[in-house]
């Protein structure tokens, strides 16, 4: 089993019985990127095991190149973070321990106390040394026409991220129980939906 597949069964395993309450301190993130173009030229596609590097499924593409905004936002029980927008595409070490590590995860952390659990998902500068540092250090609407500016872009993502019902990100974090035992089941891999 590879290595990330051991390291999702393992947190399963450890968090599968966990109650409301639990889950209840746990803030979880995530970054989008969102394009003013209707195509970001990303293809996703599905295929059988042991077949990645078949010639049929390599299809060269552009890397994105249009206008848009990379997002950051959190959620817990009863609570989420301000959408943040980046007004730059890219994230380093340093944009993320300076635009979200201290104003936003550091505050949950300070209302959380000892039991604040901060999950994020592994990407690159999620790992670097410096977030790591610092993350020990500090106790810490409907739109008609689709947006053609960044800013109007920037404005209905907002919009978006506001009017999410509190009821929905509380029934999807109350889920993850649910979510581990499936994992488990499924020894880390894709869970089929």
């Amino acid at each position: 089993m590879p290595a990330h597949r051991r390291r999702r069964s393992l947190w399963c395993r450890e968090h599968r019985n966990w109650r409301d309450n639990e889950w209840g301190r746990v803030l979880f993130t995530d970054e989008s990127r969102f394009s003013l173009s209707s195509d970001s030229h990303r293809i996703l596609i599905w295929r059988e095991r042991g077949i990645r590097n078949h010639p049929s499924n390599i299809i060269e593409i552009d890397r994105y190149g249009g206008h848009g905004v990379l997002v950051w936002g959190g959620i817990m029980l009863g609570s989420r973070t301000d959408l943040h927008i980046f007004d730059a595409a890219s994230v380093n070490r340093t944009r993320y321990c300076n635009e979200i590590l201290l104003p936003y995860v550091r505050l949950f952390r300070g209302a959380m106390g000892l039991q604040f659990l901060f999950m994020d998902d592994n990407a690159p500068c999620h790992r670097t040394v410096a977030a790591g540092q610092l993350l020990e250090s500090r106790c810490l609407a409907a739109r008609t026409l689709p947006p053609v500016t960044i800013r109007e872009l920037r404005l209905a993502l907002q919009d978006e991220w506001a009017a999410m019902p509190q009821q929905l990100i509380d029934t999807l974090i109350l889920s993850m129980s649910r979510r581990c035992q499936t994992c488990l089941a499924v020894r880390g891999d894709h869970i089929p939906y």
